[in-house]
C-alpha cells in the first residue's frame, strides 16, 4: 500500500514549493469549472487533470530525477483505481429496490443500515450498492442534501468499525495494526457520529415538504399496502464478494505472491488482475435488467477515474512539502493526539485521507523512535505496550480524523465523487466543490467533527 512519504521525503529531493501550483489549479477548476464554464469543462476535464498531471511527473522525472514518489504513486493509483472500478461495476449489475414511503425515519433508517454495511463491504462497496436505490426511493422529492448526508454516513463515518471500512484502516492493518483494533477502541466515537448525523439528517429531512412530481396514485396505494424489498442481480454479490477478498493478497502482509519489487517495496499486480478479470465477468454476465433498471454506464467512473489521476500525480510535492515540514525535530514537541487530530483531518479533506493517514502515523512513531516498516512496533504503538501507553490515543486521534474528515470535501475520500458523479447522472443538481463545504460541511458536518475531538480526543471520555 502507501509508503512512508516522510521518508521518501528525506531520502530524496524534497520537490520545490512552487510545484504544488498544479494541484491548486485542479481543485480550483474542479470547484468551479462546473459552475462558471461548464460546456467546456465537460469536453475537457479529461485532457485538463491527465496534462496536470503528466507535468508533475515529468518535473519529478527529468528535472529532479526521483523516481521512487513517481512509482510508488502509480502503484497506489492503479490499485485505487482498479478496485473503485471494479466495485462500480459489480455494484451496478444488482439492482435493489425498495419499495415504501420514503418517510424521514425510512431514510435515516437507510443510510444507518449503509453505516453498518460500509464496515462488512467498505464505505466505497456500501455507496455503490445503496446510492440508486436510495435515490429512487426519494426521487419524488430528493434534494442535494439528501445525497450528502449519504456522503457523511454511509461513503466516509460509517466505516470506522473495521479495517475493510475505509482505505487508511486497511493501511494501518496491513502495517500492523490488530484487525480488531479498530472496533475495540472506535465503536463509541462510531456510535457518537452516527447518532448525532442521523438525528441532525432525520431533523432537516422533515422539513422536506416539497414534492418534485406526484407519484402515480397506484404507486401510492402500493406503498401504503405494504413495503417491498428485492434484489436482481444477486450472482454479482459473488463477484463483489471475490473483489473484497483479494483486498487481502498484498504480497507485504502474504509471503509467496507474486509482486513487483522496488525501492524496498513489494507492490501487487495479482490482487488487480483478480479484480479486474471479477469486474469482466461482473460486466459480461450481469442482469441485463439489473443494468437497465441502474441506467448503468462508464460515465462516472471514467470521471473518477480521469479526475484522480490528475488528483494523485499533482498532490506529490503537497504530501512530500507537508510530511518534510512535519518532521522537521522543532515539531516533534507539538506531535500530540489533539495536533494529529486537526492537522491530519485537515489536510484529509484535501489531500485524500489514505496518504495523510500513512503521513501523520509515521510522523507520530517517529516521535518515539518506532519505523511505521516494522509490523512488531506498529502493533506495539496501535496497542501501548511500546515506549509510552499514549501512542495508543495517537492513533485513535488519526484514525478519527482521517476517515471523519474525508467526507469534508469530495475528494477526500474515493466513494465521494463517485456518488456525486452517480446523483448528478439521475438528474441531481448537486452542490458545486465550494458550495458542499460552505452550505453543508461547515454547517453540518464540523460541529459534530469539533463535538468528536472534545469528547473522545481532548477529555478522553471514551
Amino acid at each position: 500500500m502507501l509508503n512512508n512519504f516522510i521518508l521518501l521525503a528525506q531520502a530524496h529531493h524534497t520537490a520545490p514549493s512552487f510545484l504544488i501550483i498544479p494541484f491548486l489549479i485542479l481543485i480550483g477548476m474542479i470547484a468551479s469549472g462546473p459552475v462558471l464554464f461548464g460546456h467546456f469543462w465537460e469536453h475537457n476535464y479529461k485532457k485538463i487533470a491527465v496534462s496536470l498531471g503528466l507535468g508533475v511527473l515529468a518535473y519529478y522525472l527529468f528535472v529532479l530525477q526521483d523516481f521512487h514518489m513517481p512509482i510508488h504513486t502509480f502503484f497506489e493509483y492503479a490499485s485505487f483505481a482498479i478496485l473503485l472500478s471494479s466495485l462500480y461495476i459489480a455494484a451496478g449489475g444488482i439492482y435493489i429496490n425498495i419499495n415504501t414511503n420514503a418517510t424521514p425515519a425510512v431514510n435515516v433508517a437507510l443510510v444507518a443500515i449503509g453505516a453498518v454495511l460500509a464496515n462488512l463491504v467498505g464505505t466505497t462497496g456500501a455507496s455503490l450498492l445503496l446510492i440508486r436505490p436510495f435515490i429512487r426511493l426519494n426521487i419524488h422529492r430528493i434534494k442535494p442534501y439528501q445525497i450528502v448526508f449519504f456522503i457523511f454516513i454511509v461513503s466516509n463515518a460509517g466505516g470506522l468499525l473495521t479495517p475493510l471500512g475505509d482505505p487508511p484502516l486497511f493501511i494501518g492493518f496491513l502495517k500492523g495494526v490488530p484487525f480488531f483494533w479498530t472496533m475495540q477502541h472506535l465503536f463509541l466515537p462510531w456510535l457518537v457520529t452516527i447518532g448525532i448525523l442521523c438525528i441532525v439528517f432525520f431533523v432537516v429531512d422533515s422539513r422536506n415538504k416539497e414534492i418534485g412530481f406526484t407519484p402515480r396514485p397506484e404507486v401510492v396505494a402500493k406503498n401504503n399496502e405494504k413495503t417491498e424489498f428485492y434484489i436482481s442481480g444477486k450472482r454479482n454479490l459473488a463477484w463483489l464478494a471475490v473483489i473484497i477478498g483479494a483486498i487481502f493478497l498484498d504480497p507485504n502482509v502474504i509471503d509467496g505472491l507474486p509482486h513487483v519489487y522496488y525501492d524496498g517495496n513489494k507492490f501487487s499486480f495479482l490482487r488487480e488482475v483478480i479484480q479486474l478479470s471479477a469486474a469482466f465477468a461482473c460486466y459480461r454476465f450481469s442482469n441485463k435488467t439489473a443494468l437497465a433498471g441502474n441506467q448503468f454506464n462508464f460515465h462516472p467512473i471514467l470521471e473518477v477515474v480521469f479526475l484522480f489521476f490528475g488528483i494523485f500525480f499533482t498532490m506529490m510535492p503537497a504530501l512530500q512539502l507537508s510530511a518534510a515540514i512535519a518532521s522537521s525535530p522543532e515539531y516533534s514537541k507539538y506531535i500530540t493526539s489533539n495536533f494529529l487530530y486537526w492537522a491530519t483531518g485537515s489536510l484529509s479533506g484535501f489531500l485524500d485521507n489514505a496518504p495523510t493517514y500513512a503521513n501523520f502515523l509515521s510522523l507520530a512513531m517517529a516521535k518515539y523512535d518506532m519505523a511505521q516498516n516494522s509490523v512488531v512496533e506498529v502493533r506495539q504503538f496501535a496497542t501501548g505496550t511500546g515506549a509510552d501507553p499514549e501512542t495508543t490515543l495517537l492513533l485513535e486521534a488519526i484514525s478519527l480524523a482521517a476517515v471523519l474528515f474525508g467526507a469534508l470535501t469530495y475528494i477526500g475520500n474515493g466513494p465521494n465523487f463517485m456518488v456525486k458523479a452517480i446523483a448528478e447522472s439521475t438528474g441531481v443538481k448537486m452542490p458545486s466543490f465550494f458550495a458542499y463545504i460552505l452550505r453543508y460541511s461547515i454547517p453540518f458536518l464540523l460541529p459534530c467533527l469539533v463535538l468528536v475531538w472534545f469528547l473522545v480526543v481532548h477529555l478522553r471520555l471514551f
